[in-house]
């Protein structure tokens, strides 16, 4: 096995009298492996490849050819013609890499153009933007919720598609129902599309049936006391207004799923840290934690450093779900993100499955739901 690694060369000889050339390559101490005579002034000999150049210096007037080469040398050259398409090969890699997880762009749906800039502004600040990595599905999950958290004032709902190179960012504003401390006359509207369902009016006229569909803006109760067809009076409409409302949302939820909760216990440890290898001083180790590390000792010269880390106790939970399961998780979470929206009196009237989609790693869920929700805003009456 080890002599067909040795570098060897197949050489052709031609000249007067081989024998005598033979006979001189050998009073040099050249191996001579093989040797086969084709005639009387030609042969064909393989040799050590340390002893080519050695052939060359003493060959005088005979020629000498380089037939092939065996073992190690033999590898090394395939390898020099392969540099360039294993180059190319790379380059190409690289470049499917990046046209299939770099987003080439961030599109925000929606007709209020404030809300499409504070929305361009936050993903921007979260990372998503044109040129950019795709997250993953539990980094989008996070980067809504923080987006949710801090708008609670204006955006109601919020998600975040991805098709291809291209985010799709669909968001429904929150309507505040403002509360008015002086007696400026005012009507009920709706402050989206609905079919009504409940009216309470302490002061005003409702002018809307039970049942009736209603478009936003619409008046339901109105502020202006009207007799004999003439307006009499204006008072400051007070009431609610209730309405089935209608939702379609997408949803997407992971077949693969990666959960990590805290299990309470916590130590401090010291550990040493050389290069990209950490050696924990300690006996009873966490399978899995969270850190927080505190350098002791480091070198600006020598990459190794002592460290005191804070480590807490996790759980991981991986779990590789079916199609139909992880239809069904992405059915109950989308159910969760419409009451997380919805106030003690609001509730799910209905829901209903439409479609799903299954994608590479994930599956997206349609859903449709009729919500009973307060569509109470106000206009005043000028």
């Amino acid at each position: 096995m080890i002599d067909k690694l040795i570098s060897k060369v197949s050489l052709n000889i031609k000249g007067k009298n081989i024998n005598r050339f033979i006979k001189k390559l050998r009073s040099k101490k050249i191996d001579i492996l093989s040797l086969k005579y084709k005639d009387q002034n030609q042969a064909d000999i393989i040799i050590y490849k340390k002893d080519y150049e050695k052939v060359l210096k003493i060959k005088s007037i005979y020629e000498v050819t380089e037939l092939e080469v065996f073992g190690l040398i033999k590898i090394k050259r395939k390898i020099k013609i392969s540099k360039h398409l294993i180059i190319i090969i790379l380059i190409a890699f690289i470049i499917f890499l990046i046209f299939t997880h770099v987003i080439f762009n961030v599109e925000v749906i929606h007709s209020n153009k404030d809300i499409r800039n504070l929305l361009l502004t936050e993903l921007e600040k979260e990372g998503i933007k044109k040129y950019s990595f795709k997250k993953s599905y539990n980094q989008i999950s996070k980067i809504k919720e923080n987006i949710l958290n801090k708008y609670k004032d204006k955006i109601e709902w919020l998600e975040i598609e991805e098709s291809g190179t291209k985010y799709t960012i669909r968001v429904e504003e929150r309507t505040i129902v403002k509360k008015d401390e002086d007696n400026t006359p005012r009507n009920i509207i709706a402050s989206k599309d609905g079919v009504l369902k409940k009216v309470i009016a302490e002061k005003g006229d409702i002018v809307k049936d039970m049942n009736d569909y209603v478009k936003k803006g619409d008046l339901i109760v109105n502020g202006e006391l009207i007799f004999n067809n003439k307006v009499t009076g204006k008072v400051k409409a007070e009431g609610k207004a209730y309405a089935e409302v209608w939702y379609v949302t997408k949803t997407e939820y992971p077949f693969a799923t990666y959960t990590e909760t805290e299990t309470g216990k916590e130590k401090e440890v010291y550990a040493i840290k050389f290069l990209n290898h950490t050696f924990e001083l300690s006996l009873n180790k966490f399978k899995t934690k969270k850190i927080k590390e505190e350098e002791i000792v480091k070198h600006p010269l020598i990459p190794i450093k002592i460290v005191k880390q804070k480590q807490k106790e996790t759980n991981v939970i991986d779990q590789i779900l079916t199609p139909e399961e992880a239809i069904t998780e992405a059915q109950e979470k989308a159910e969760e993100d419409i009451k997380k929206n919805l106030s003690k009196d609001e509730y799910i009237i209905r829901s209903k499955y439409l479609k799903s989609t299954v994608k590479e790693s994930i599956v997206e869920v349609e859903m449709f739901f009729a919500v009973y929700e307060d569509i109470t805003d106000y206009a005043e009456i000028g």
